[in-house]
């Protein structure tokens, strides 16, 4: 079956600015039906009174087979069920993740987006061109050019730093290749009118980068929207055993220091005690290979489901576990598990470092250990599980409270439209 279909025409008019509807173009690699935070922050922006269009690619992340009912080489205009358009364009899919593959999926993203973009929406006004920034901060240069094409804001939501990161987790070494990559992010941050960072520890990096040529605003990732609202939630196929069980939601990759979770279940000896690992990346057969060659019965792999029912799962688990490699960049960053973590209502155990570490701390709802300290964790884990039940009821009440100030949706929708129209404001006065 083919998604795509033509869209009806525009019925947007032109002057629709400061105090009325913004018209927002998004663009973002990945889109729905993957599962990314990129979904939520267009419905709450949508329920803020604003129209947004996505331009994305084929999803196939991340199992990196494209979605049935979608083609690779497709290009066209979907539209979610929700009611807005979807404009995508063809990508070469990540396959099984490996360098090659994945390089050419990012590029055929960035020179199909630059080129067919503009024609898929040939016929529409934006106000503002947003761009999520995963890696790699390449999509950037997808919106600088219908900044230039359709004289829109140009507003890039940074979620990793780089080259940075590309140096940490070393997907790249050499130094010649990691200049040329910083000169490239300078570009391409030097074509916004305003950088957003999901983190306060990215703006002083950022500034290092690009001196006080664009201005930089602190904006986080916001918290599943159901996760924050007293909700009914469909009913999870996974169900936890009996016991404590810690539960670690999200993407299973190298930055996650997994190494770090299967060495600390070694050393826990409560058999009651159970790390659920729930999700996928490109660590899950390791790991697999890993719990059997180690024999770690208190560990389990339970795989990939949808957001919808990741509510239920965390209503089941006894504790929430994050962790990161230790590195000056993973430091700076807030894994956007955080905001989910804190509106489920439970305590969260961190072996992270930096900001992430002291939101946990300021929000009094867990516990922190530093990075890649298996010992730290298992002693955390143990100990949160011989408190009382009164004072993790306390540590999750805490958690949900500071989600509600800090990272509940709607407030920071209304934070980023104000983004937004300084952002249409810089343009305008740039553009003069």
């Amino acid at each position: 079956m083919n998604l795509i279909s033509p869209a009806p025409e525009d019925s947007l008019e032109d002057g629709d600015l400061a105090g009325e509807r913004l018209r927002v173009l998004v663009i973002s690699q990945h889109f729905w039906p993957e599962s990314f935070r990129i979904n939520e922050v267009v419905e709450s922006l949508r329920l803020e009174g604003c129209d947004v269009e996505v331009l994305s690619g084929q999803p196939n992340y991340p199992a990196g087979k494209v979605f049935g009912g979608y083609s690779a080489f497709n290009f066209g205009t979907e539209w979610h069920p929700s009611g807005y358009a979807i404009h995508r364009v063809p990508v070469v899919p990540r396959g099984g993740g490996g360098g090659t593959r994945r390089i050419f999926n990012y590029f055929s993203f960035v020179v199909l987006g630059g080129m067919l973009g503009p024609y898929l929406t040939r016929s529409k006004r934006y106000d503002v061109v947003f761009v999520y920034a995963i890696s790699p901060i390449l999509q950037g240069l997808v919106g600088a050019v219908f900044r230039h094409i359709k004289g829109a804001a140009h507003v890039i939501w940074v979620q990793d730093l780089w080259p940075e990161s590309l140096e940490e987790t070393g997907f790249i070494k050499n130094g010649w290749a990691l200049a040329a990559v910083g000169r490239l992010t300078l570009f391409i941050y030097r074509r916004a009118d305003l950088l957003l960072t999901q983190s306060r520890g990215f703006i002083e990096q950022i500034r290092l980068v690009v001196g006080d040529s664009v201005p930089i605003a602190y904006h986080p990732n916001p918290g599943d929207m159901l996760l924050g609202e007293n909700v009914s939630h469909e009913s999870s196929s996974l169900k936890l055993p009996a016991g404590f069980n810690v539960v670690f939601a999200g993407n299973l990759g190298t930055a996650q220091a997994l190494e770090t979770v299967l060495d600390a279940a070694s050393f826990i000896h409560d058999s009651e005690i159970r790390i659920i690992l729930v999700g996928s990346g490109s660590r899950s057969e390791w790991l697999r290979q890993q719990i059997e060659r180690r024999r770690l019965t208190n560990v389990m792999l339970a795989g990939r489901f949808p957001p919808e029912v990741m509510p239920k799962i965390f209503e089941q688990s006894s504790a929430l576990l994050v962790t990161l490699k230790r590195s000056s960049a993973l430091s700076l960053t807030i894994p956007s598990k955080i905001p989910s973590y804190l509106a489920a209502g439970r305590p969260i155990i961190a072996c992270i470092d930096g900001e992430a570490a002291d939101i946990i701390r300021e929000a009094s709802a867990g516990i922190t250990t530093p990075a890649e300290d298996p010992v730290r964790l298992a002693d955390a884990i143990t100990g949160l599980k011989n408190m009382s039940q009164e004072s993790r009821d306390r540590m999750g009440k805490a958690g949900r409270e500071y989600f509600n100030s800090h990272f509940a949706p709607a407030p920071l929708a209304r934070e980023l439209i104000n983004h937004f129209r300084n952002a249409l404001a810089r343009h305008g006065r740039t553009r003069r």
